[in-house]
């Protein structure tokens, strides 16, 4: 089946957005539509449009005009083994101490790195993303300053890369929890091919409403990579579950909102002790109570 693809530039988040929307309403519809900022410090939006079959060059033109963006570029892509392709493109990852790749890099392995094996075909959570790699970061820097951990939560655990990341360096008890069953059994086949089945528990939760969540608290640590949204929903279940001295690291927040998410966190009782910005995405370290 043929792709085709049309994409755009221009500056101007709200704009870009918009033009997003407006796109869904093309005849024929896109099968997928993606709005990012260009990390480059242009300030340039990219949008762009999944069509399976030729979209309208016309209708593109006058959306393009009406919102000031570049004219579309329209492309038709080949047929291509994407999950092949990804492998091949898809670089090893290394945080600190943290070295995230996939099988087709084995041979790459570091001396003295931990390894985290996450496949292309997992897709977000390979530790690409900002936010996952501010994670394993601000993990790093804990570790970096003593921090120990023998309780830690990963609420939201997607692939669950952070929880091994901490099941590799801490002795104690680990669980993953996600709203999505499916993202709890990626998480165990990830575990297994990690070779550390059973070392971190995996459960399908909202927030902290589970009894095995509850049972284990209070935490040491609590990883939560989601969004905005759900992070201050969150604070005053993260405070309640986490100890005094305890630490909440936080991602999936966009740079403008970090000021938000640390107001709120302030007002539950946590001091901000570190933040870090890679791209777009901004990753808190908080502590309740104390600070390194």
């Amino acid at each position: 089946m043929p792709t085709f693809t049309a994409l755009t530039t221009m500056t101007g988040k709200k704009a870009a957005e918009g033009l997003g929307d407006a796109m869904e309403r093309l005849d024929p519809e896109p099968t997928g539509i993606g709005v990012f900022e260009v990390e480059d410090g242009s300030g340039l939006w990219e949008v762009g449009g999944y069509f399976t079959e030729a979209p309208d060059e016309t209708a593109l033109a006058v959306l393009a005009a009406a919102f000031e963006a570049k004219p579309f570029v329209v492309s038709e892509l080949p047929d291509t083994d994407w999950v092949a392709h990804v492998r091949r493109e898809l670089a090893p990852v290394e945080a600190g101490r943290f070295f995230v790749y996939g099988s087709h890099d084995a041979d790459k392995m570091p001396e003295g790195r931990i390894p985290l094996l996450i496949e292309a075909a997992m897709a977000f959570g390979t530790g690409h993303h900002g936010t996952t790699l501010g994670c394993l970061k601000a993990l790093d820097h804990l570790l970096d300053n003593g921090f120990a951990a023998t309780k830690v939560a990963d609420i939201g655990c997607g692939t669950a890369v952070l929880a091994m990341a901490a099941a590799r360096v801490w002795d104690g008890d680990v669980i993953a929890s996600d709203i999505d069953q499916v993202a709890v059994d990626v998480a165990e086949a990830n575990l297994k091919a990690n070779g550390m089945s059973g070392q971190v528990k995996c459960i399908e939760a909202a927030g902290f409403d589970h009894p095995d969540l509850q049972a284990s608290a209070p935490y040491d640590l609590v990883l939560a990579n989601i969004l905005k949204g759900p992070l201050v929903a969150l604070s005053p279940e993260i405070a309640a579950n986490l100890r005094d001295g305890g630490y909440a690291i936080l991602s999936g927040i966009l740079n403008e909102q970090a000021d938000d998410v640390v107001s709120v966190y302030s007002q539950n009782g946590f001091n901000l002790t570190k933040r870090d910005e890679i791209g777009e995405w901004t990753t808190l370290v908080l502590s309740k109570q104390g600070a390194i």
